[in-house]
């Protein structure tokens, strides 16, 4: 498949043959652009998934009542104990699909209100009488921080219910789970190698589960926990229901749903912008060597009320989170830092942390930052640039969350200017340029003057300034004093 860009869009060779045309973000004139981009390349296309529905078609309009939801009075007044008023888009249009038994694939960015989407219709299952021998429900998740963040909604929404939740993941012992799951909740939710490992040691038996949920099934994928969920959906009873949440819904998502669900309804809540409109989104080009110097004048200027640092890797994360923290050595527990590598007790605290709002920056990987839903953040910095398009869109989803507005900035290398403009094809919006000053796009340290390499002998010398060719006596040439155009001609040695 060839892309070919012209003014009204991308243009892209389909299948049979045909062109078609979308549109795309016009480009930027010369001197914006970190560098100058070829060739542009085809954002990553959603394939060819059943039609879905939208937020209106489903009722989900905002400005409604969880009252016409079909909901329980006990589930009613456990919602409005938990201070929720208005459902969202995502919540009005799921929960009755689910409540109704059928398959559901909901797309949603990150920050809708999706996690109570699932957590309501599988508090209603409980209620109702099912088999016995094990969890009626699993939700599984990518990461520990997500699970610790459903199993809380779940005894939130469950509180005086009687319906227990247990959440297992790894990083902690996994005999205080055995014991929990001993006592037999009713829901289970779980990050797939933990669960698998349950499996293969008969600590939980799946054959009573009346409902599966896999929530951000995306970053589940992305991270390599296909096998996994397969092995799990195939030890599940086949009359299960079966509800998929995810912020993007990529070729691999499809085919899982395909594969593993019945006849999903299919049911799209994001906007036509992947990025939301309350999120402002900017960029800085800068030159890699003086990102951190850049980062501290951006955190001095905005002074954000919290911030979520995000680096593309481990090592990168420690560096950043260590020289925050000595430069503000006044106020060092402000800073803290979270990935893979630390041990679920630190990870536990931190976030304990970051949530009470001890910890005003956090900085963070992508596998991680995938978990945070803190309502207080206000400011997004990509330290790095995303990888993958996908990465952007749930790393700038952590603000702006439900509703509140919020500010997104990424420092972008000189040569980085082609990943710019595949985030900006793949939400469908140009980036604003921001500006601090001092910070060119490249270092203005006064460099060595250039050197010239001669015949004779390979050896340099320096250039003259212009200054120095001023004041110095015009040289005659070398040929001239021989009286001569040319030097004396030498002569092989026969051999």
């Amino acid at each position: 498949m060839e892309n070919e860009r012209t003014a009204a869009g991308v243009r892209t060779e389909n299948g049979d043959g045909g062109i078609e045309t979308r549109q795309a973000p016009p480009r930027r004139e010369a001197a914006e652009r970190p560098v100058a981009v070829g060739q542009s390349q085809q954002a990553e296309t959603r394939g060819s998934a059943p039609q879905a529905a939208n937020a209106e078609a489903v009722g989900g309009e905002p400005g409604g009542s969880f009252r016409t939801l079909g909901l329980s009075a006990e589930t009613l007044a456990a919602v409005e104990r938990a201070g929720y008023t208005v459902p969202t888009p995502v919540q009005a249009g799921l929960i009755p699909r689910a409540l109704a038994g059928v398959d559901v694939l909901g797309q949603a960015r990150t920050g809708t209100g999706k996690t109570a989407s699932f957590v309501l219709p599988i508090l209603e299952r409980m209620r109702q009488p099912g088999r016995g021998g094990g969890p009626r429900a699993l939700a599984l998740v990518p990461t520990r921080e997500l699970a610790v963040q459903v199993k809380d909604e779940f005894e939130k929404l469950a509180h005086g219910s009687g319906i227990h939740c247990v959440a297992v993941y790894g990083g902690k012992p996994i005999k205080g789970q055995i014991d929990k799951l001993a006592k037999h909740p009713a829901v289970v939710v779980g990050t797939p190698g933990r669960i698998l490992d349950h499996m293969s040691r008969g600590t939980i038996s799946l054959s009573a589960l009346d409902i599966v949920t896999l929530d951000e099934a995306d970053r589940m994928l992305d991270i390599g926990f296909r096998p996994d969920i397969e092995k799990i959906l195939r030890r599940c009873p086949e009359s299960r229901q079966t509800l998929l949440l995810s912020a993007t819904v990529p070729p691999p998502v499809q085919k899982l749903a395909t594969r593993y669900m019945r006849d999903p309804e299919i049911m799209d809540f994001s906007t036509n912008e992947l990025a939301v409109e309350t999120i402002e989104q900017r960029y800085f080009t800068v030159d890699p060597t003086r990102k951190f110097e850049l980062l501290e004048k951006l955190l001095e200027r905005e002074q954000p009320r919290q911030a979520i640092v995000f680096c593309r890797t481990k090592r990168g994360t420690d560096k950043v989170h260590d020289k925050l923290a000595r430069r503000r050595s006044r106020l060092p527990d402000e800073v803290a830092c979270i990935h893979g590598d630390l041990a679920q007790n630190v990870r536990d605290r931190v976030m304990r942390a970051f949530r009470d709002g001890t910890v005003k920056i956090l900085v963070a990987t992508d596998v991680v930052g995938r978990g945070i839903d803190v309502s207080s953040v206000s400011h997004i910095v990509n330290y790095d640039i995303p990888e993958f398009c996908d990465d952007y869109v749930h790393r700038v989803g952590r603000t702006g969350r439900m509703g509140r507005e919020g500010v997104a900035f990424t420092f972008v290398a000189p040569e980085e200017g082609s990943q710019l403009t595949r985030i900006e094809m793949r939400i469908e919006r140009l980036l604003q340029r921001d500006e601090i000053a001092g910070f060119e796009a490249f270092d203005q340290r006064p460099r060595p003057a250039p050197v010239e390499m001669v015949p004779t002998g390979g050896f340099g010398r320096t250039l003259p300034s212009a200054e120095q060719e001023a004041a110095e006596p015009a040289k005659k040439p070398a040929a001239s004093m021989l009286g001569k155009g040319r030097g004396p001609k030498r002569h092989r040695r026969a051999l």
